[in-house]
């Protein structure tokens, strides 16, 4: 039985409260939580092709049907028209959306200070694009937000042409709310198991992760589980132990898909930028349902390997993804 994004977050909740359970009966009886049954912590629509390694925690992932590429790269001088490619070599938007869902878009938007070209924030026409493509799958919403950290929520939407774009494609813009934010465990976390989260993230139906690929001063780089980062509360403290925090929230929230947004990427100052001499045109997307595995990739658009990025080694080593780019199904397409 294939459970919704809804289900296995509460399964995760859940699975969270029974860790907590059995330290108060282990401080009780002296029994060691370690002796009790351990609850199941995968469900059968988390289960990739043979040809591809399992995730080891419980995902909200869409597996990869065997006949269909497990990532697609699309390269060519149309953001729009990359990103149609892409998902529609991975299925299409239909594989991951179905009719009435409620989604919601999480870009980069982190600052107010540059417009796209700069390379600090998504591109709004791959946002749009993406907006699109759910509405024509039959979404009921689609919403597209973020926590900037530098100037309002409102100047960076607008600055970064994101809010126009998504705007015309038929999506709103959202707000975050402080209000919003909600403690919740992490049950697979091997730093942080609780933190607060964005409660809308939680609920939606489908959350897709559309990162731009920049240099990070800390991380090396800020791609799709790093972008997660603008979903939570006081994320400042994730700069402590950055590369495991990291994935530990990526195993709490699991987009059903990643597009890696790299028309235009910043290779130095990251993550705010401010020179165009930093910015490299690729006019190239990726996705996957597989945020380790796009991550991956998009490294080696660095001249990097997963290997490199702290937060890719501890998702791998979690088993939250894959990073063996040369055992998987890639589709290339030039556009």
């Amino acid at each position: 039985m294939e459970l919704s994004r809804r289900e296995l977050i509460k399964s995760l909740l859940v699975l969270g409260s029974g860790v907590a359970v059995a330290g108060s009966l282990e401080s009780l009886t002296g029994c060691s939580a370690e002796n009790t049954q351990a609850l199941p912590t995968s469900s059968p629509s988390t289960v990739p092709p043979i040809s591809t390694p399992a995730p080891a925690s419980p995902s909200v992932m869409v597996p990869s049907p065997p006949q269909m590429p497990y990532l697609a790269v699309a390269r060519g001088q149309n953001p729009e028209a990359i990103v149609q490619a892409a998902i529609k070599a991975l299925g299409g938007m239909e594989r991951f959306v179905k009719k009435g869902n409620d989604v919601i878009i999480k870009p980069n938007i982190c600052v107010a200070y540059h417009t796209f070209e700069y390379a600090a924030t998504t591109n709004p026409e791959v946002v749009a694009a993406l907006v699109k493509l759910c509405l024509v799958a039959g979404a009921k919403r689609v919403r597209v937000m973020d926590q900037p950290f530098g100037g309002t929520a409102e100047q960076a939407y607008q600055i970064s042409g994101i809010s126009t774009a998504v705007k015309a494609a038929g999506g709103e813009m959202e707000i975050m709310s402080a209000m919003k934010f909600r403690e919740v465990p992490i049950p697979s976390g091997r730093d942080i198991t609780k933190w607060q989260v964005y409660g809308e993230v939680l609920d939606t139906d489908v959350l897709i992760n559309v990162p731009i690929a920049k240099h990070h001063n800390l991380g090396r780089l800020t791609l799709g589980m790093k972008n997660l980062m603008g979903l939570v509360k006081d994320r400042n403290q994730f700069h402590f132990n950055l590369g495991q925090r990291v994935a530990d929230l990526t195993s709490l929230l699991r987009p059903q898909l990643t597009v890696v947004d790299a028309v235009r990427i910043l290779t130095n100052h990251g993550p705010t930028g401010g020179s165009l001499d930093d910015v490299k045109l690729m006019n190239t997307v990726i996705a996957s349902h597989d945020i380790v595995a796009t991550d991956a990739y998009a490294a080696t658009l660095f001249g990097l390997t997963a290997n490199d990025i702290p937060a890719i080694r501890a998702a791998m080593e979690m088993g939250l993804g894959t990073t063996d780019l040369k055992s998987l199904k890639i589709e290339e397409i030039n556009v």
